[in-house]
């Protein structure tokens, strides 16, 4: 009697368009306070809506290299990396011992946080500094600062000064110095002038490069084409422009590379969860678009777009039913 009940009450919700799924996951993102906090805010919410009283619940870690490694002990069952953590995952370098292949796709979030690489107008005049590749050529004396070392936009500014043919050490035979900071520390550098250039991978106006140019006259750096192309298939980064006009102090368009990230789980998921983990994202899309103002431009589409890991097949199967892959 108590099955058929059961039964009863579950042919009913169906009936109602309700599920009687709860899921009750942990996301492993980065800092407490960033952007990838308030995309799990958004991933909780689309769950949420499609799955009433599920949870998802946002862990912070020392971000995708992280979370990749979380992800493939089973500690977690959802994490957000950058595509290029992921095709250094792929590969098998350095931080990894061997190649990690339990990687699977839930969906694209975003591909437009830009290597900027910003200079002072007055050391880029001194020096006769135009574009990225001219560093290489008048070899500065210039102090620039990273990320904190082990940080993706760190490594994948180190790679772009490779690119060019400078090496860390090239910089400080030049007179030059490297300093590792955090994006916040960044701009207060170079509003106390304690350095000449800062190169890092954020979205376009994030506020501490805004601040900075506020308080110093400042240039944003064009990458060639060569150097775009060679990073795009070493490190499976996009080719990106930053608009011009994107600052008060950037009157022409200025083309680098962006990062982007991915909603990833492991091989080993359900597909029925993976399923509802797409759905759940694609029906309540709001839910990301709201959770930062820079996410509006997600689009159905986009979710359903990365092509730096397999996406998981339940989710590839969703994403085909309603049509968006083919």
């Amino acid at each position: 009697m108590l099955r058929i009940i059961i039964c009863g009450l579950a042919l009913a919700l169906a009936s109602l368009g309700v599920s009687a799924e709860q899921y009750k996951m942990t996301l492993s993102g980065a800092s407490p306070s960033g952007l990838w906090t308030m995309i799990g805010m958004g991933i909780d919410g689309a769950v949420k809506d499609s799955f009433p009283g599920s949870t998802i619940t946002y862990q912070t870690s020392g971000g995708g290299l992280a979370n990749i490694a979380l992800i493939d002990q089973g500690k977690v069952e959802l994490g957000i990396a950058h595509d290029v953590e992921l095709h250094i995952a792929n590969l098998g370098v350095k931080p990894f011992q061997k190649p990690i292949t339990s990687l699977r796709a839930i969906a694209l979030l975003y591909n437009w946080a830009p290597m900027q690489m910003v200079i002072t107008k007055a050391f880029a005049e001194k020096y006769g500094i135009h574009s990225f590749d001219d560093i290489a050529v008048k070899k500065p004396p210039l102090r620039v600062a990273f990320n904190k070392r082990g940080n993706i936009t760190e490594h994948v500014a180190v790679e772009m000064f490779k690119a060019i043919g400078v090496t860390v050490d090239d910089i400080r035979k030049w007179g030059g110095d490297i300093i590792y900071a955090a994006s916040d520390e960044q701009g207060d550098l170079m509003k106390d002038k304690r350095i000449d250039m800062f190169a890092n991978g954020v979205f376009v106006r994030t506020s501490f490069i805004v601040q900075a140019g506020d308080a110093v006259d400042l240039v944003l750096l064009p990458v060639s084409e060569r150097v775009i192309n060679n990073l795009s298939h070493e490190l499976h980064v996009a080719p990106f422009v930053v608009k011009a006009g994107s600052y008060p102090w950037q009157p022409v368009d200025v083309p680098t590379v962006a990062l982007g990230a991915v909603l990833t789980v492991s091989s080993k998921m359900d597909d029925k969860v993976a399923h509802d983990l797409a759905g759940a994202l694609h029906k309540h899309i709001e839910r990301l678009q709201g959770a930062h103002n820079s996410l509006k431009a997600i689009t159905p589409e986009f979710l359903a777009s990365q092509k730096v890991i397999p996406y998981h097949p339940g989710a590839e199967a969703y994403y085909r039913e309603v049509g968006l892959l083919q």
